[in-house]
């Protein structure tokens, strides 16, 4: 049962990603454009492999060696000839690869590339089947000795060098003042430039060839290639200012190194790149509630002192995915992650449209942990009130709060001598201070505690029938809707125990440890609003049930939420690093003590979970004047097949390239 955490059932889900219609309504200048975006992100989605674990590029070479060649059914075919049945030929990697006509016109190299990632590929052992650092776990963002008070130490190292000097770099456009061998605290740091650099060189070509519309779109295009080839942070934020004065693109796109959720020490970003298209009718929604949003930032519960000086009104739309490269899809996004861009200039938030009406369709019979009378609602009314969950959480979510700060030259972004913390009602007594940032003060919890905060807000603005009737609920409907939400984040919050790891006692994913602090909290308020319980199923197996007490929702719940959401708000404007790990680590913690044995509990979820769906997404090519769109099947064959094609211009050298690139790290593990 642990082991399933670490496999995928071979009747996992997949499902194409259908953007067609929305791409045929492009002009032929907006194809293009969503084309060669599309083409960088693809390749700089690449880089994911050398930044999750050392085998990653190995096996992802071998996969589309073995795939150009021959595709499934043909391999099928070869696996029968082979003696292995129709299941062995999903399971039995080893005699399919060596039985592939890739291995048999490259039997060396095709040999070599199985032995460099075949153990590694199924190895269960604590430090390899999971990221983490030092013995928790596999990352390629530290070397394989490295613990946490070592990379304490090169986050304060890169504090005060690169970041500090950041204007510098862009000043003399080669970023050399940060490169070299520097002593800091008396240790050896050296610094150099050109990580992952034949990846970032396809993308910026490829975004050199986009057709701006305007000149936001060409200056954003500039500084993103100029990011991509010098390594500067700088040129990048300077193209994501460009990016947030491009209002209401018809193509939308976002590209670099974005998210550190799967930095286990929460503070580097992974690369993903998107390119979507606008959906007119559901972007309407939003529009209505980010005109509405300076009507309900004043509802949220804490004081107006830690609320922006000023919302700078984001675009807010429904997009359709065409391209999402990157180590998943998510619902929905709020971007850019500068914190200093965000409180300045702004952001923007979209909503997924296609992907939430994929991955949150759900079958009556596969809802598990629900009573029977909650499950024919829950199936009707689960993506609705997950489409406005989204909505409040990325706009008014991510959207909301004040950080506390303190600049270099000693001036402060508040009255310090008037603020009061609502928490101790004496005045705030810490800020960030200089470079400082969300991410780098809090590290191992930021991602995580930022998105629990923002969920908390959903669930709280929700409650709001002038936020409901903006989505087209009213009435019975929105009461519906505000239950159904609510009943959906407490049954997320136990799914969310499969992404714990007891043996290491960390979470692997911060919205499920998010939304698992949440149930917490909602449990704690006690008075019946939520009941959690371990049955026995239908099935003789163990089995759990959910209940939640519709009628206490605007009390017991909306009370619970507000008291916590407050803490939350407050110990991240005032940089209070040491009360919030001790808030968040409490309601994180997974325990078999108390009313609930969660261990026991966890164990119940893993043999009742249901693998996440894959997505297929569709590629472009030019033809002549014109740009088309070559869609697949969604299936595992179709999912294989669009990634073949996808690389197919240089496939050759991007194999090397990516060999390369690993075996020039591998030294560090």
């Amino acid at each position: 049962m642990v082991d399933s955490l670490y496999y995928l059932p071979n009747d996992i889900g997949v499902s194409a990603l259908d953007c067609g219609k929305a791409f045929r309504l492009l002009s032929p200048q907006e194809k293009k454009y969503a084309h060669y975006l599309s083409r960088a992100a693809w390749y700089g989605g690449l880089a994911v492999l050398l930044q999750t674990s050392p085998e990653s590029a190995d096996i992802f070479v071998m996969l589309q060696r073995i795939f150009r060649k021959q595709t499934p059914s043909t391999l099928a075919q070869v696996a029968t000839a082979a003696g292995l049945s129709s299941e062995e030929y999903q399971d039995k990697l080893e005699a399919l690869v060596k039985a592939s006509q890739a291995f048999e016109e490259q039997p060396a190299e095709m040999e070599a590339l199985w032995n460099s990632c075949s153990c590694l590929l199924y190895s269960l052992e604590d430090k390899q089947k999971q990221l983490g650092l030092g013995d928790k776990g596999i990352t390629t963002y530290f070397s394989g000795n490295c613990c946490l008070e070592d990379a304490e130490l090169a986050q304060k190292f890169l504090d005060s060098k690169l970041f500090s000097t950041a204007s510098d770099c862009a000043v003399d456009g080669e970023c050399e003042s940060c490169c070299g061998t520097f002593n800091f605290e008396g240790k050896e740091f050296t610094v150099k430039r050109g990580d992952y650099a034949p990846i970032m060189e396809r993308v910026s070509y490829h975004l050199k060839q986009a057709y701006a519309a305007n000149e936001n779109q060409r200056k954003m295009l500039e500084e993103y290639c100029r990011s991509f080839t010098l390594g500067s942070v700088e040129a990048h934020k300077k193209g994501s200012s460009y990016w947030i004065k491009d209002k209401g693109p018809i193509v939308e796109s976002y590209i670099g190194f974005i998210e550190s959720y799967r930095d286990p020490f929460g503070s580097r970003g992974e690369f993903e790149g998107f390119v979507a298209v606008v959906n007119k009718a559901m972007s309407e929604h939003f529009a209505k509630l980010v005109s509405s949003a300076e009507v309900f930032l004043p509802e949220l519960p804490w004081p107006r002192e830690f609320e922006k000086d000023t919302f700078l009104k984001p675009d807010f739309t429904s997009l359709d995915v065409l391209t999402f490269a990157g180590s998943g899809i998510p619902a929905g996004i709020n971007i850019p992650n500068y914190d200093d861009i965000r409180q300045s200039e702004g952001f923007k938030n979209v909503s997924l449209g296609n992907v939430l009406s994929v991955a949150y369709a759900t079958k009556k019979e596969k809802l598990t942990f629900l009573e029977e009378d909650d499950k024919d609602l829950f199936v009707k009314l689960n993506g609705p009130s997950f489409e406005v969950q989204v909505g409040l959480h990325e706009l008014l979510g991510h959207g909301s709060g004040k950080l506390f700060v303190q600049d270099d030259k000693g001036k402060f972004n508040f009255d310090q001598s008037k603020v009061m913390n609502p928490e101790t009602s004496e005045p705030v007594s810490s800020w960030y201070r200089g470079s400082e940032t969300w991410d780098s003060k809090f590290s191992t919890i930021a991602s995580s505690y930022e998105e629990c905060r923002a969920e908390c807000v959903g669930l709280y603005l929700c409650l709001k029938k002038n936020v409901l009737s903006i989505f087209g609920h009213e009435g019975e409907d929105a009461d519906n809707v505000v239950y159904i939400n609510w009943l959906s984040m407490v049954r997320a919050g136990l799914l969310g125990l499969e992404f714990y790891t007891p043996e290491s006692k960390s979470w692997r994913q911060a919205h499920m440890q998010a939304r698992f602090v949440i149930l917490r909290v909602l449990l704690e308020a006690g008075e019946g609003l939520v009941g959690l319980e371990e049955v026995t199923g239908q099935d003789g197996k163990p089995d759990a049930r959910i209940t939640m007490d519709r009628s206490k929702i605007h009390t017991v719940g909306k009370g619970a939420i507000h008291r916590f959401l407050c803490k939350l708000q407050v110990l991240k404007s005032t940089a209070d690093v040491e009360g919030g790990r001790a808030l968040y680590d409490f309601y994180s913690t997974v325990s078999d003590t108390g009313t609930q044995n969660f261990l026991r509990l966890r164990e119940t979820v893993l043999l009742r979970k249901e693998a996440r769906k894959m997505f297929v997404q569709a590629n472009t090519k030019v033809n002549g004047d014109s740009v088309e769109l070559v869609e697949y099947e969604g299936s595992a064959a179709g999912l294989i097949c669009s990634f073949t094609e996808r690389f197919q211009d240089d496939a050759e050298q991007l194999d090397a390239d990516l060999l390369d690139m690993s075996k020039r790290d591998a030294p560090c593990w």
